[in-house]
């Protein structure tokens, strides 16, 4: 076997290990992609290598994935989502970049290995990408990353769990319940037979526990067939009608109504009542669905939301933001009217635009190489910051002259979860020949290193979130775990809680903390 063919198969099997690695969950905690990395620096250290434009490749494919991801509401959040998350997200990433420095110098760490510290202990693999751009040649960076990365997840975890302690909250929707009970935050409907007189006549807009829980009426059962609610409806005794919420929640709805339909089969016609609505439509971006009167308008109900890959059900109030992916319910002649109105279907956006994708691509790439001058100063984004600039543009606007900046998602989460595999395989097998070496060099400081970077950010967050902002605990959770971009924190506060605003906080901070981390992490290394 050539040696070029050798380094072929090491990196497949290195990126198949590594992602069985990351699926291994132990009390809701997985490593996911991110497994790639300590199976690569497993194989470096026993003496295998992989093509080193493997790690070039999958940089560029990841930031720019990544950009056109977070494009659509990146600018939005900042005139939507107010100040208080934009200052959380802001200072305690700062705060951990200042420590992760601090660390460095009382420790004498190298740059390389106190920006793989900084990326880790944040699990911030767009930040790990940014700081081997800068250092190619460096590889403590990915040793750095390795350590810290496992106390960067697992401190968030234990921390949300800690959090009620921490910051108090006055508000109905409370950690667990009795005591530490998950709650099931899976979407589910039920059918409601209408018992309770006291609704007769009102809306679910009228009705208080609609928006407490975040419940929607998708339909209503008309001569023994289920059909999308009329403009004009109320609620009346004797209905039957289908209720979409949280699993956990939806018996409230149910007891205020009257009682679910035990053994009632029931046939709902998807193709064409259900429509997926990615807005991109000026006349929704910034409103909220209570503005848009869409029921009185077109006879529809949002059911569902995606945004930044967390699916709820919305309340009322719910502002809705370019890129949202709708549920709409409805007649067909009205859904179309709204899908005109909102923006596109996602099935006619299923196809990737390769000519676009490899123009964007090509324009992130020169992007990055151009260099900036301020005084005697000189800089250059990069083959990460480059294409993370070029896709966020194309994201937000759309598109650029004839290169298109939509992506389906499916699409963007394959190529993006591909660059991130060929990056991690190619950086962690470069650096397991020194993984060893440098732990010995160091010995307990850069775990010891690694939480202190940890346990910082998170602190700040905390007292800006009780004494500055004046968030509440849901509010501060969801925000929190999106500015450490901790997919499995979020996950803990989702099981626990019976409301969907820490989702919400979590997709309005992540996109923002991703990118403040792609562009810290090389000023880092600057300062060291």
């Amino acid at each position: 076997m050539s040696e070029s063919t050798e380094e072929i198969v090491t990196l497949f099997g290195v990126i198949c290990l590594g992602l069985m690695l990351g699926r291994i969950t132990w009390r809701g905690i997985s490593l996911g992609t991110s497994g790639v990395v300590f199976v690569a620096l497993a194989a470096g250290h026993l003496g295998y290598a992989v093509p080193q434009t493997a790690g070039t490749v999958g940089i560029v494919l990841f930031v720019y994935c990544l950009g056109i991801g977070a494009g659509p509401s990146f600018l939005g959040m900042f005139l939507q989502r107010g100040r208080s998350l934009i200052m959380l997200a802001v200072c305690m990433i700062i705060s951990a970049g200042l420590i992760a420095w601090g660390v460095a110098e009382m420790l004498g760490l190298s740059p390389g290995l106190a920006a793989g510290l900084f990326a880790g202990a944040l699990t911030s693999t767009p930040a790990l990408a940014a700081a081997s751009e800068r250092l190619p040649l460096d590889t403590e960076v990915a040793v750095g990353f390795g350590i810290a990365y496992p106390f960067g997840v697992v401190g968030v975890v234990l921390f949300i769990n800690i959090l009620p302690r921490l910051l108090p909250d006055r508000s109905s929707s409370t950690y667990g319940i009795n005591g530490n009970t998950p709650l099931d935050r899976s979407i589910t409907r039920v059918l409601v037979d209408v018992t309770n007189p006291n609704v007769a006549g009102k809306r679910s807009r009228d009705l208080a526990i609609f928006a407490k829980a975040n419940c929607q009426i998708s339909r209503v059962m008309v001569n023994d067939k289920l059909q999308p609610p009329p403009a004009s409806f109320q609620l009346e005794t004797g209905q039957r009608i289908l209720v979409v919420g949280a699993k956990c929640h939806i018996p409230e709805v149910v007891e205020v109504l009257g009682q679910e339909c035990q053994d009632v089969d029931y046939v709902l016609d998807v193709e064409r009542q259900h429509r997926r609505v990615v807005v991109t439509s000026k006349n929704v971006i910034g409103q909220s669905l209570k503005q848009l009167h869409l029921l009185s308008k077109f006879g529809v109900t949002i059911s569902r939301i995606t945004r930044q890959d967390v699916e709820f059900v919305p309340s009322p109030s719910e502002i809705l933001q370019s890129g949202d992916a709708l549920t709409a319910v409805g007649e067909l002649r009205g859904l179309e009217q709204f899908v005109e109105f909102a923006g596109h279907r996602e099935r006619t956006l299923e196809e990737t635009d390769l000519i676009s994708l490899l123009l964007g691509l090509t324009l992130g790439i020169l992007v990055g190489h151009v260099n900036f001058a301020f005084g005697t100063l000189s800089v250059s984004l990069g083959l990460a910051g480059g294409p993370l600039l070029v896709g966020l543009v194309l994201g937000h606007m759309g598109h650029i002259g004839p290169i298109a900046g939509w992506m389906p998602r499916a699409a963007r989460f394959l190529l993006s979860e591909i660059g991130l595999s060929l990056f991690l395989a190619q950086a962690g097998a470069q650096a397991g020949g020194q993984l060893f070496s440098v732990i010995q060099r160091y010995g307990v400081v850069l775990p010891l290193g690694a939480v202190i970077i940890v346990i910082v950010p998170l602190a700040v967050g905390v007292l800006l979130a009780k004494y500055v902002c004046r968030l509440g605990r849901l509010e501060a959770a969801g925000g929190i775990c999106g500015a450490m971009t901790s997919t499995p924190g979020l996950g803990a506060v989702t099981s626990m809680v019976d409301s969907s605003i820490p989702s919400t906080s979590y997709a309005a901070v992540y996109p923002l903390a991703l990118i403040l981390m792609t562009i810290l992490a090389p000023v880092l290394i600057s300062q060291l």
